[in-house]
């Protein structure tokens, strides 16, 4: 079960864990609660009824799962002597109240995703599910320019956005990045953007790369009158991160794209109040919460937090993937970014979803069956770059098969009609499926 901020009491926080313990699922919930708010292991003075009473974590919700297979428990769990063969599982929801740490990211995660990961009475541990109170939305606003400012600044009011990445990611000079701009935008692409590996590195450093791309997409928009939204990588420290935005902002620049995780959800957050370019929320390292079903977060609701920080468009994985998630958890991650934020939340916190990883024109067919919409930026590396014919025609195969896929036509249909297409499917379709 997955909640994202559907919105709980305005007093209160509710969270929601899928956990394993040796312990009964109702006293190891208690346990969780008593340690992420008022406890330790032992009652200490002043833990007066009274300030348990107003600031203890309280168990909701237990909902026991005893037809999920056993599992490995994390190192260390605890088993008591004459416990059972193997952990229980379940279903927790916890309600915290606000007031042990106000609307606060750094805060709140401490409570909800802090040391909880560590305790030996649970054999596994996975935050599911968040839910936030409107006090939230009064420090943190949210996505300033969202689907419909991307969209307004890429030139792409409707459709699906068609978007690459640099590659290779990193080692590319200047002049190769240039020819590399001026052939993707005199395609007609939406959006480029850097590689989360290259950020300010001395062989292109981000200053130069700024100049040059800037200079580029000016030069082509003069000839064509269209110019894509670049998204340039400012990952850095934060006085850095900062002025690489304003560097990017004073050169005509359209887009800044960070790494959330790395540069953390505060971070993000302090760039939003500062920025005046769409931010692109890349979710580099996000494996090391996500992939493990039994200790992290769920992907909804790291989505959840960095839509709350302020992130324009947000990276949700792949369809047919290169990477571990299955369709479904993807389709479940674009969902959650999609979802509006609640009542309190002014305009719901619109970020467009960004599918990654492994595209190329043969995705779009089943992309669209399965998330049944347009508002979506699907990058494709390799499956544009690497076209035999260029990346031009990378860029018009990805187009025509989008296009394709929403009119309702096959694949094939949408093949015989474009040699791009065509050409696509005869390097890529054995490789990719």
């Amino acid at each position: 079960m997955t909640h994202t901020a559907s919105g709980g009491p305005a007093d209160t926080v509710l969270v929601t864990y899928d956990i394993a313990s040796y312990l009964p699922p109702e006293r190891a919930a208690e346990v969780l609660a008593n340690e992420q708010s008022t406890g330790t292991f032992v009652r200490v003075p002043g833990e007066t009824e009274e300030l348990r009473n107003g600031f203890a974590a309280t168990v909701v919700a237990v909902e026991e799962r005893p037809d999920e297979p056993a599992a490995p428990p994390l190192p260390g769990a605890a088993r008591p002597a004459g416990g059972p063969a193997h952990p229980h599982r379940a279903t927790v929801r916890l309600a915290f109240p606000l007031a042990n740490f106000g609307p606060s990211l750094p805060n709140l995660l401490a409570a909800v995703a802090g040391n909880l990961f560590e305790l030996r009475e649970l054999a596994a541990v996975r935050l599911t599910g968040l839910e936030l109170p409107p006090a939230f939305a009064e420090r943190y606003p949210g996505p300033r320019f969202g689907v419909a400012g991307t969209r307004r600044l890429a030139g792409r009011p409707e459709g699906v956005l068609i978007g690459t990445i640099v590659k290779p990611g990193v080692g590319l000079t200047l002049d190769a990045l240039r020819l590399m701009v001026r052939e993707l935008a005199e395609a007609g692409i939406d959006f480029i953007k850097d590689d989360e590996l290259n950020g300010d590195p001395p062989h292109a450093p981000l200053r130069d790369r700024v100049a040059v791309v800037t200079d580029e997409l000016e030069r082509v928009f003069e000839r064509t009158g269209h110019r894509p939204m670049y998204a340039f990588n400012i990952t850095d420290d934060i006085g850095r991160m900062l002025d690489n935005h304003d560097r990017v902002a004073e050169a005509g620049g359209r887009c800044v794209m960070v790494c959330v995780q790395t540069v953390g959800l505060a971070a993000v957050a302090h760039l939003r109040e500062h920025a005046t370019l769409p931010i692109h929320g890349h979710r580099a390292m996000s494996g090391a919460l996500f992939r493990s079903p039994h200790i992290g977060l769920s992907a909804p609701v790291f989505s959840t937090l960095a839509r709350l920080a302020g992130v324009d468009q947000l990276h949700a994985g792949g369809i047919r993937s290169k990477f571990y998630e299955s369709d479904d958890d993807v389709l479940a991650t674009v969902e959650a970014v999609r979802r509006p934020f609640p009542e309190g939340f002014p305009g719901g916190y619109p970020t467009l979803p960004v599918l990654s990883s492994g595209q190329w024109a043969g995705t779009a067919h089943p992309a669209y069956e399965l998330i049944g919409s347009t508002d979506l930026l699907v990058l494709a590396g390799g499956g544009i770059h690497a076209h035999p014919d260029g990346a031009g025609a990378g860029v018009a195969a990805m187009r025509a098969a989008w296009a394709g896929a929403v009119r309702g036509e096959s694949l094939e249909r949408c093949a015989a009609d474009s040699r791009p297409l065509r050409r696509a499917l005869e390097t890529f379709g054995a490789r990719r499926g």
